[in-house]
């Protein structure tokens, strides 16, 4: 999928759902320029901004970078079975500090149940804008350290240091260390 256009990807499923970028903006909770900029590629979104967009559309982004992939019934997955939620973003590449990478344990909408193996970067961060969705979700830190606010708690966990809140309090992700830190999550709805 080199040359991958999110911007023209956007704008297609928003007309296809016959919206305008006003009125998916109103769905999505973001400001209406926003649509515009990532529409016309002139801003390169965010995670936590993308995901808030495409929510209004009711897609997920492993169904919007993967549009043709094939429903699974896959019961066991090896690394090259991960779908790959974020490389095609743009500014994901490799040599761009900062990157976020969300890998996918199959067909998470069909389980109900989404399961992330999540790689943050040195600088790495879901943005200022906090996440907050329905659901329910939880990880262990395998590798490195990430800082973790939930609400006004605000933490630091390393290796072996595990989390589990509800959804709906805003929550953000930021490597705030020098090396990469490794988490392993799952969140109920899927959301991303």
């Amino acid at each position: 999928m080199d040359g991958f256009d999110v911007g023209s990807r956007l704008r297609d499923m928003r007309m296809a759902a016959g919206l305008s970028q006003r009125g998916l903006a109103e769905l999505s909770g973001v400001p209406h320029g926003q649509i515009s900029m990532i529409e016309t590629n002139r801003s390169s979104p965010s995670v936590a901004s993308l995901r808030r967009i495409l929510g209004g559309l009711g897609v997920t982004l492993a169904e919007f970078f993967e549009p043709d992939r094939p429903a699974s019934e896959a019961v066991f997955f090896g690394p090259d079975d991960l779908r790959d939620l974020t490389s095609l973003l743009p500014g994901a590449a490799p040599d761009r500090s900062g990157r976020i990478r969300l890998m996918q344990v199959g067909n998470a909408r069909a389980h109900n149940l989404q399961i992330l193996h999540e790689r943050y970067e040195p600088g790495a961060d879901t943005g200022l804008s906090m996440l907050e969705h329905a659901g329910s979700e939880g990880g262990i830190v395998i590798a490195g350290a990430i800082e973790l606010t939930v609400g006004g708690q605000t933490q630091v966990l390393h290796a072996g240091d595990s989390y589990l809140f509800s959804s709906a309090i805003p929550h953000r992700f930021r490597n705030t260390g020098q090396q990469e830190a490794v988490v392993v999550s799952a969140c109920t709805p899927p959301y991303l």
